[in-house]
């Protein structure tokens, strides 16, 4: 069981640096560009499309979206 938490723990820590990442690179973007030569394709591009993409699929979507902020907002 204590593997399980330690690995639950990495994964969390993990997230966080991800969106820290994201959201330094959505930033970055907006700064110098969609052709920011120290920036790997279009950051903005793709977060748009995953929300038009979750908003397009309509109830559906929209479970979705809920089910994954459930997931980050929940407290253990």
């Amino acid at each position: 069981m204590e593997h399980l938490k330690t690995a639950t723990s990495w994964l969390k820590q993990l997230l966080e640096i991800s969106l820290v990442l994201l959201c330094l690179a959505i930033v970055l973007q907006v700064l110098a560009g969609p052709n920011a030569p120290f920036l790997p394709g279009d950051v903005v591009g793709n977060v748009l499309g995953v929300t038009k993409q979750l908003g397009g699929e309509g109830l559906v979507g929209l479970f979705a979206l809920g089910v994954l902020l459930a997931i980050f907002n929940r407290k253990s």
